[in-house]
C-alpha cells in the first residue's frame, strides 16, 4: 500500500513532507523548516508523528526539529557524515542504510553537492524520493560545499530511479528554475508546456512540488546535460542568471 503523502508549505518558499501509514498509524516528516505548520497539519489529520527525517544541515531544513521532537517524541534520523551539524540524531544514516515506516522500507542515498553530507530518502514501494536541495523541480541546488563532479554523480543516481518516481524537493523554485531552463533549451516543447502549467498552478497558489522524475528528465537542463563539462557550465551559468 502506498503511504499517504502531504506537502506542507513552510516559511516563504520551503516545503516539508508528511508520509503516513493508515494501518500502523506511523507518520514521518521529511525536513522541518518550521514546526508550527507541521504540527498544524498533524493535528488537522489526526496523525501521530513517529519519525523525523533530515536531508541536510541548512537551517531552513532543520530549524523546527527540536520543537517538533519536544512536542511529539518522534525519533530523529539524519546523515552520519553531518551529525556534528544536525540536531542530535537518534539514528545516524549512510548510503545503503534503510529504515522502516509503516512497513515500508525507506532507502538512504548519499547525494553530496549542495552540501557534503546531503542525503535523500527513496521509498520504492510508494514511488517517492525526497531529494530536498539536490535534484529540484526544474533545477538542482547550488554547490555551496560540494564539487560539480559530486553533484553530477548525485543527479545521475537520482535520475536512475524509476521514471514514475515523485521527486519531493525542498523549495518552490520551479518557475525561476524553468526560466533558466528556457534560456538554454528554448526549443523544448515539453519545457514550454511545463512553464505554462507552472504559471497556472502558481496563479492558484498551488505547489508545483512534487514532480514526476519523467518530467524532470524531459525538462530539467541539469538532467539533460550530456557530460560533466556541460553540467559544470550549466551550473555556473545558472549561478549568474
Amino acid at each position: 500500500m502506498t503511504l499517504d503523502l502531504v506537502t506542507i508549505p513552510c516559511r516563504t518558499d520551503n516545503y516539508a513532507f508528511l508520509i503516513h501509514d493508515a494501518a500502523s498509524g506511523e507518520t514521518g516528516v521529511v525536513d522541518v523548516p518550521d514546526s508550527a505548520p507541521v504540527l498544524a497539519m498533524l493535528d488537522a489529520k489526526g496523525w501521530r508523528l513517529t519519525h523525523v527525517l533530515i536531508t541536510h544541515h541548512h537551517d531552513d531544513h532543520i530549524a523546527g526539529v527540536e520543537a517538533l521532537r519536544g512536542a511529539t517524541g518522534a525519533r530523529v534520523f539524519g546523515a552520519r557524515a553531518d551529525a556534528n551539524r544536525l540536531p542530535p540524531l537518534d539514528v545516524a544514516l549512510a548510503e545503503g542504510d534503510s529504515l522502516v515506516i509503516g512497513g515500508e522500507t525507506v532507502q538512504v542515498l548519499e547525494v553530496p553537492g549542495h552540501t557534503i553530507g546531503h542525503i535523500a530518502f527513496h521509498l520504492p514501494a510508494s514511488g517517492y524520493a525526497f531529494t530536498a536541495d539536490s535534484l529540484m523541480a526544474g533545477g538542482c541546488g547550488r554547490l555551496f560545499e560540494g564539487t560539480p563532479a559530486q553533484m553530477w554523480s548525485s543527479l545521475a543516481k537520482l535520475a536512475a530511479l524509476p521514471p514514475g518516481t515523485l521527486i519531493c524537493s525542498g523549495h518552490e523554485y520551479t518557475a525561476s528554475n524553468l526560466r533558466f531552463a528556457a534560456s538554454v533549451d528554448p526549443d523544448n516543447p515539453d519545457l514550454h508546456k511545463r512553464i505554462a502549467d507552472t504559471a497556472q498552478a502558481r496563479a492558484r497558489n498551488l505547489a508545483t512540488v512534487p514532480s514526476l522524475l519523467s518530467l524532470e528528465r524531459a525538462t530539467n537542463p541539469f538532467l539533460r546535460a550530456g557530460t560533466l563539462a556541460d553540467f559544470t557550465d550549466l551550473r555556473a551559468r545558472k549561478d549568474r542568471f
